[in-house]
């Protein structure tokens, strides 16, 4: 099952990830505010990061309006 643009499950890479118990704890806070799992908030973080480096073009999942492309003609 795909989801957007992202792999299906069986093409995703799982790997382990040491973390400050306090930096889990409110990424964890922001994932349920964002009604996103843990793991979909730092996926959603790394694009957003790697996006905003010039690294990978953004996810459209992570698009928003304020950095969507203006509509031609408007000031």
């Amino acid at each position: 099952m795909t989801i957007g643009n992202d792999p299906p499950l069986t093409q995703r890479k799982a790997f382990l990830l040491r973390v400050d118990p306090a930096l889990l704890e409110a990424l964890q806070r922001w994932a349920n505010d964002d009604l996103r799992s843990l793991n979909g908030q730092i996926e959603f973080l790394l694009r957003k990061a790697l996006g905003e480096a010039g690294r990978v073009r953004p996810h459209p999942e992570d698009r928003t309006a304020d950095n969507s492309p203006d509509t031609p003609g408007q000031a």
